[in-house]
């Protein structure tokens, strides 16, 4: 178990998150499997089940949706009491899973939800970031309204100058950057006050236009060493960034991907171990698994880099096994994976 003094803050949304059963199309369905997630909320899952000490910040509107989410967070491990509550409603998705050559699907039903109408100044986050020595966010916050974008960087200057260790996931949400401002001109801010970016094959390309050469991640093969430009180019921009992770994920089809991981730190480039996930049951928050594995991997392994890496690495090929947004793995299972424990026999 790790001291309060490696606790981890992040903020954002979570949401109801509803599913048809199995692999129905919405068309199908006459129910739906009900859950929450988010991208920050997955990490503090993750965290919390690998015995970090994390605090998830978020508004949730004050009635038993609410209730019933910040109940949920806290049979997870997540601190709760740092969540604000007001506004008018929980935001919801639809998840429609596919299969195969059918893709998943996701529709959004979160606009005025209660973190959409936060503003800066509703919450303390010098108060929040007390004894804390990390936070956590992602580019899905900043996208979400021009308040949650002037929350986010409140928070993340506050975390800077408190001396704390801040990661941003680059997350780009096409369907999210409508409130007027360009995701370039927002998440350009934001990556300043960072210490970690973390992104995949799509984000840096989306957000500043740096494409990885050479690269079909649709024809399933992709060559992690294509990512080193990435990341050079996103070090040049960014020179206050320590170290830049990059998931990479070949999509052969929506049941059967190949995944993987690399790592600059500005002098050397790390590489994950390649797995080959022949049976997708549910691959959404496999990033946010990856995320939360390197917050982990760094506070545990410190200057091994390497062991970081493929602790984050195995931790986001896990996910892809266990329905839901949250990565619900322990970290005895994460050092089976990375010692080469794949066959996936009975444990008894």
């Amino acid at each position: 178990m790790f001291s309060n003094m490696n606790r981890v803050v992040t903020f954002g949304e979570i949401m109801m998150r509803l599913s048809p059963p199995g692999y129905q199309r919405f068309a199908q369905a006459r129910s739906f499997d009900l859950t929450f997630g988010g991208g920050e909320a997955n990490v503090a899952v993750t965290l919390a089940n690998f015995g970090v000490s994390v605090d998830f910040v978020t508004r949730l509107p004050e009635n038993e949706l609410g209730d019933a989410c910040i109940n949920y967070l806290r049979q997870l491990g997540v601190g709760t009491t740092k969540i604000v509550r007001g506004g008018e409603r929980l935001g919801i998705y639809f998840l429609e899973n596919g299969a195969d050559q059918r893709g998943s699907k996701v529709v959004y039903d979160r606009s005025g939800s209660s973190i959409a109408t936060v503003e800066a100044g509703m919450i303390d986050w010098k108060t929040v970031f007390n004894g804390a020595s990390w936070f956590h966010v992602t580019g899905i916050t900043p996208a979400i309204s021009k308040g949650c974008a002037d929350a986010a960087h409140e928070a993340a200057r506050t975390a800077e100058k408190m001396g704390l260790t801040v990661s941003l996931d680059l997350n780009y949400r096409a369907k999210l950057w409508k409130w007027g401002k360009p995701a370039r001109e927002v998440m350009t801010d934001l990556v300043k006050c960072a210490d970690i970016a973390v992104g995949n094959e799509e984000d840096a390309e989306k957000v500043f236009g740096i494409e990885a050469p050479s690269v079909d991640v649709l024809a399933g093969k992709v060559d992690p060493h294509a990512y080193r430009t990435v990341a050079e180019e996103l070090k040049a921009q960014f020179p206050n960034l320590g170290k830049i992770a990059i998931t990479v994920r070949g999509s052969i089809s929506a049941s059967h991907n190949t995944w993987s991981g690399v790592l600059h730190d500005g002098k050397t480039f790390y590489t994950a171990p390649v797995y080959d996930i022949a049976h997708i049951v549910d691959r959404v928050g496999g990033g946010d698994a990856f995320a939360g594995g390197l917050i982990y991997g760094l506070l545990k392994y410190g200057d091994d880099v390497q062991k970081a890496l493929d602790f984050a690495a195995a931790a986001g090929c896990l996910k892809h096994t266990i329905p839901g947004d949250m990565n619900m793995v322990t970290v005895s299972e994460v050092e089976g994976i990375m010692s080469g424990v794949v066959s996936g026999r009975v444990s008894r």
